[in-house]
């Protein structure tokens, strides 16, 4: 159970609930670490540089919102979580089927990478950089986690017979691979065309996925 520090100077006052001010520092906190990951990279990205970006006078206020960089860092990566599903499912809950929901689901995607890249960029650092209790995963917490959701979707499709008979964690794992793909294709290729990108997603997947007429 966490036990509050004594608030930093400068900072209000934890008793009675998180003031205003104090989410609104938290989330500066977070976006700060978001954009240090992304263009640092996850080891250099240290307290010092956080602060610094985030315009805050010491490291010990970021101390005081986070127990530790590990504590930070699940902050963050539930942010960037919480924002691509924010900006996909209003999109994936208008789709009526199970191979719309599909291809809705890689050009939202392409297009969160491309007003977002600071925050798919952190993830994968993060991914590619920690190594968290066996079983556990630093990127995908609990069974909301877009491999597990993908996974989910292709389940339905299955059973409602739109798609064919295959492994569902296997093809979701291979979709979240390729859709991540496209961060490093586009950190390489600046001038990559997403939309081609998720145009040749959607019609390779909707063939890998489709029941053929018997």
């Amino acid at each position: 159970m966490r036990v509050n520090a004594p608030a930093a100077a400068g900072e209000p006052s934890a008793t009675g609930g998180q003031s205003v001010a104090n989410a609104a520092r938290r989330a500066q906190i977070i976006e700060s670490a978001i954009e240090c990951i992304a263009e640092l990279g996850y080891a250099r990205a240290s307290f010092a540089q956080i602060a610094q970006r985030a315009g805050i006078s010491s490291t010990r206020l970021i101390s005081y919102h986070f127990e530790g960089k590990e504590d930070l860092i699940r902050a963050v990566v539930h942010e960037a979580l919480r924002a691509a599903a924010a900006y996909m499912h209003p999109l994936l809950q208008a789709q009526t089927s199970p191979s719309a929901m599909l291809a809705t689901y890689i050009t939202s995607n392409l297009d969160f990478i491309r007003t977002h890249p600071a925050h798919i960029r952190a993830v994968l650092e993060i991914a590619a950089n920690t190594r968290p209790e066996p079983g556990v995963s630093a990127v995908e917490p609990d069974s909301a986690s877009p491999v597990a959701l993908l996974e989910q979707l292709f389940r339905q499709g299955q059973e409602v017979g739109e798609f064919r008979a295959f492994d569902p964690r296997v093809m979701a794992l291979t979709l979240r691979a390729a859709i991540d793909a496209a961060v490093g294709e586009l950190t390489a290729r600046p001038d990559l065309d997403l939309d081609a990108y998720a145009r040749e997603l959607v019609a390779l997947f909707d063939r890998a996925t489709r029941k053929e007429p018997t």
